[in-house]
């Protein structure tokens, strides 16, 4: 339902802007759509590997892992697993109330999420290409870092 809107919003305001000024609307369309093929080559393996690992792992066996009795090692794996998979936040939170549904602890999927949205070791390469090994390196750990401290403080509060 969110998508619908997001995209109605789109359409609305491309037609305000095309109706404002067409020539500039058109400028726009195709910066994004050449944006868009230059980013393609890169994006394209890190989607295969995301439709590979949601259908190997499912949010059960997922569970079963990041459970509440796993303690440390449940926060470890979550880390791990978050900073290696790679999906939007719409579907990344909803994954995360799933597996606490299914019995997951809140400081593994504090782990798991916190990771995922923070650290992106599978777009590493596309990071390192656009703002330098040094930069994309050190921004990553220092957000795997905040994932540590942040699931730690979930588990001392739950």
């Amino acid at each position: 339902m969110t998508s619908y809107i997001i995209y109605g919003l789109v359409i609305i305001l491309t037609i305000i802007s095309a109706i404002v000024d067409i020539d500039k609307t058109k400028k726009a369309i195709k910066i994004g759509f050449n944006s868009f093929k230059k980013l393609l080559p890169s994006i394209t393996p890190v989607m295969i590997f995301i439709g590979i690992t949601l259908s190997i792992l499912s949010p059960s066996s997922i569970s079963m892992i990041l459970g509440k009795q796993s303690g440390g090692l449940g926060i470890i794996v979550g880390l791990i697993t978050g900073s290696i998979a790679f999906m939007p936040s719409f579907i990344a939170f909803p994954l995360g109330e799933s597996l606490l549904s299914h019995g997951a602890g809140y400081p593994q999927i504090a782990a798991f999420i916190s990771s995922l949205m923070a650290v992106g070791i599978v777009s590493l390469a596309i990071e390192i290409q656009y703002f330098g090994k040094k930069a994309a390196v050190s921004r990553n750990i220092l957000a795997l870092i905040t994932s540590v401290i942040f699931s730690l403080i979930i588990w001392g509060v739950m």
